[in-house]
């Protein structure tokens, strides 16, 4: 059996690209080295990956469309709440905006940053359509923070989990954010769901996910106190089985095999709503 422990870890939106933490001293401690070696653990072995046709880590960009009516979530109404008067965005690993865009209506001015170019073309297109001030960014994270400069508010949904090296990607979303941080995530890993398909089309165990609470402890250890939101998000539709064969490196001919599989899976609901003051 297969581990993916110490493999090629997974790419990020918006993430640092170290494997191990860079931070020295007493900025990194066991909360921070735990989350480090859990996201490593996520990684793909050389072998499965180079049999691999597509891309396994590539996002589709249209995918990542905003909705024109956001969701009313509790991670929305922290990000409104710091905007009680009106004042600028930055989303970080932002995908199409589906975190900035739900603010729009509290919002002067939009920055995007994501390491896709496709994504912030969608970012952009959405921007024009709606008639929204904006920049973007191209670029990792915390790499893009000088580029990006500062907001009243930091956004970044559903990134973290694509995060190894934590603790300078956290410190950067503070120091960018003059009001506050409002950061959206599953409760563990959000791929975590198809580590039963890892073992049954690759003989791949996968380590526990990190979780939520594992990124909190390493706020503490950072010395940041978040507020921690829990909730459920509406049944998400069934997972697309080409795009889950093509993470699973499989063979586009598998795709029937992988359409079965997938009635015998729940893809996660619970989420979390992790926000600070800087």
């Amino acid at each position: 059996m297969l581990s993916a422990r110490s493999r090629d870890r997974p790419g990020s939106r918006g993430g640092a690209d170290s494997t191990r933490p860079t931070w020295l001293g007493g900025l990194v401690g066991g909360a921070a080295e735990r989350w480090a070696e859990l996201q490593s653990g996520r990684g793909i072995p050389p072998e499965i990956l180079a049999r691999a046709e597509h891309d396994p880590w590539h996002h589709d960009a249209t995918y990542f469309v905003p909705p024109e009516v956001p969701a009313d979530t509790p991670s929305r109404a922290a990000g409104l709440a710091l905007l009680h008067t009106p004042g600028s965005v930055l989303d970080v690993g932002c995908g199409g905006g589906d975190a900035a865009f739900a603010l729009v209506e509290r919002a002067i001015r939009v920055t995007g940053v994501d390491r896709q170019q496709d994504m912030l073309d969608v970012f952009t297109a959405t921007a024009r359509s709606r008639g929204v001030a904006f920049r973007t960014v191209l670029g990792p994270w915390p790499d893009a923070a000088e580029q990006a400069g500062p907001a009243d508010v930091v956004v970044s949904h559903h990134v973290l989990h694509n995060v190894v090296d934590l603790p300078p990607f956290l410190l950067a979303l503070t120091a960018a954010a003059r009001r506050g941080v409002v950061v959206e995530m599953l409760g563990q890993h959000p791929m975590a769901w198809l580590d039963p398909l890892w073992e049954r089309f690759h003989g791949l165990h996968r380590p526990p996910p990190a979780t939520t609470d594992d990124a909190v402890a390493v706020l503490g250890e950072l010395g940041i106190e978040p507020t921690v939101t829990w909730w459920e998000r509406r049944s998400p539709p069934r997972q697309d089985p080409v795009w889950v064969t093509r993470r699973l490196c499989l063979p586009s001919d598998r795709v029937p095999e992988v359409d079965a599989a997938l009635d015998e899976l729940v893809r996660p609901r619970v989420a979390a709503t992790v926000a600070w003051h800087p």
